[in-house]
């Protein structure tokens, strides 16, 4: 359920950079600041259930910044 909803703002998230890029930033960084949160939470959580429970969200922070930087690399790569 979660990995659907991080590929689903993901393609939210590369659309929007690729026809508006500056426009695109703030859902970009609202998105990375909730993935934060939680994996701050489930940091929290005792030795290696900790890493386990905030490495989905690391991962899923890191996969919506290169989402929007792709877009707005793509649309820099246009001719017009």
């Amino acid at each position: 359920m979660m990995a659907a909803g991080i590929v689903a703002v993901c393609a939210v998230l590369l659309v929007l950079a690729f026809v508006l890029p500056r426009l695109s930033r703030h859902p970009q960084n609202g998105a990375q600041r909730v993935l934060g949160t939680g994996a701050r939470a489930g940091g929290k959580a005792p030795g290696f259930l900790g890493r386990i429970f905030s490495k989905s969200f690391h991962s899923s922070s890191r996969a919506v910044g290169r989402s929007g930087s792709a877009g707005r690399r793509a649309r820099n790569r246009l001719p017009f």
